[in-house]
């Protein structure tokens, strides 16, 4: 499977790092908006031994047409920012190139437009790509749906120096029916991101918890849709809608997600 990355920040390069361990996967390329690291290779940038090309383009110097004809992939990964989408997504749905997006948080009318190109080609929207943060929400409804009268509290804990209440977190409330205004923030030293929800029952408590421990994990979460993705048609997909046969089947078939 062939894949491209836009953005290179620090997920970004994460991201990128991961796959390229990954040996069923070839980094094609990476776009970024400057032009500094310009034609250089992401395994030059990491220092390690690839035969894969991985090389670093800038957004001005290409079009998204040349650069797909140029160097075709079958997947794009998106960690840049809310209007990159704009730079290739009707390129890479004209091609029926998937579209992978990681973005934390678009406009509605952005969300629109990424609807409209899965009319052409497979599109999943993940504001947290995590295997573990997808997992725990799923998780999550499907014991809320057990006993619907739980109690549910929903605990995020970040760095010091973050201002605003986790957007994983009120995706997290969003899809358990709570309050966001009911979300409890801890910010203490260096944490990376660690979000919590706990089911309290009469007799018992259930806790589900996701600790991010580096940002690989969004790699890790990013390859996992990509590869489920490229086996699926066109439309418009949750991380949910990728995990679910999991659960339901003991041989999972992404393919099977098609005749549902």
């Amino acid at each position: 499977m062939r894949v491209g990355v836009i953005g290179f920040g620090r997920t970004g390069k994460s991201v990128a790092n991961v796959i390229l361990e990954n040996p069923t996967i070839r980094l094609e390329w990476v776009v970024r908006d400057t032009r500094r690291l310009e034609h250089r290779s992401v395994p030059e940038f990491f220092g390690v031994e690839s035969c894969e090309p991985g090389v670093i383009y800038s957004r001005h110097e290409f079009s998204a047409e040349q650069l797909l004809d140029r160097s075709p992939v079958d997947v794009i990964i998106d960690f840049s920012s809310p209007n990159g989408i704009y730079y290739y997504g009707a390129s890479a749905a004209e091609r029926g190139v998937a579209i992978v997006s990681a973005i934390s948080h678009y406009p509605e009318s952005t969300l629109d437009y990424l609807r409209d190109l899965s009319a052409q080609t497979p599109v999943l929207w993940s504001p947290n790509i995590t295997i573990g943060i997808n997992f725990l929400m799923l998780a999550g409804r499907v014991l809320q749906r057990i006993a619907p009268h739980l109690d549910v509290q929903i605990v995020e804990e970040h760095f010091r120096d973050k201002a605003d209440v986790s957007g994983t977190a009120k995706r997290i409330a969003d899809e358990l029916k709570v309050p966001a205004s009911e979300i409890k923030s801890v910010r203490a030293g260096g944490i990376i991101g660690n979000h919590e929800v706990i089911f309290g029952f009469p007799f018992q408590t259930v806790r589900l918890r996701h600790e991010s421990i580096s940002r690989e994990a969004f790699g890790n979460g990013a390859i996992f849709a990509a590869e489920q993705l490229c086996s699926l048609p066109s439309g418009w997909y949750r991380m949910e809608d990728l995990l679910m046969p999991y659960f339901l089947e003991d041989d999972p078939n992404p393919t099977a997600l098609a005749a549902r």
